[in-house]
């Protein structure tokens, strides 16, 4: 799943959690989205600021949809994950035995290979912990990182209800 895809398949409630967390964090980054989607779509960024927050957030959700705008839309899925959800991914990485710098970035190579049962028992903690959505979203982002994904992780996105993005 390309980021536009996901854009396109996720709840709009998590659009805005991650908006909304930029605006509160690191506003930088929230100015910098705003003015590249608008330049990709001929715009100036005035325009879209002058817009109410939620016409601004729906504006900004609807343009991540293109795929145009995949990799803009990707780093603000890394930034948010990787700033935002320290957590979420350093509890990932331990479930998974993954060698982190303790937040959640990893340290040297990416398996080459997920077993399945660790992986389900890792799912199953952090569903019991996170919001199902912004879990979901996580996967797919580091599914992301390899050509195709790992199968195992693969099939559990696709089965798992929990996993669902909308």
């Amino acid at each position: 799943m390309k980021a536009h895809e996901l854009y396109t398949a996720v709840d709009p409630a998590i659009v805005t959690q991650i908006l909304d967390w930029f605006r509160a964090n690191d506003r930088n980054v929230y100015r910098s989205a705003v003015a590249t989607l608008a330049g990709n779509r001929k715009l100036r960024p005035v325009f879209i600021e002058k817009k109410s927050m939620v016409e601004q957030y729906a504006w900004i959700h609807k343009t991540l949809k293109l795929k145009a705008c995949d990799t803009i839309g990707e780093h603000i899925l890394q930034a948010y994950l990787m700033a935002g959800q320290q957590s979420l991914l350093a509890m990932f990485c331990d479930g998974m035995g993954i060698a982190h710098d303790g937040k959640g970035s990893v340290v040297g190579d990416l398996p080459k290979k997920l077993d399945p049962e660790r992986l389900a028992t890792t799912i199953d903690r952090l569903a019991d912990v996170f919001e199902n959505k912004l879990l979901s979203v996580y996967l797919h982002c580091f599914n992301m990182q390899v050509d195709g994904g790992w199968p195992s992780l693969n099939e559990k996105l696709e089965s798992d209800e929990r996993l669902k993005l909308a």
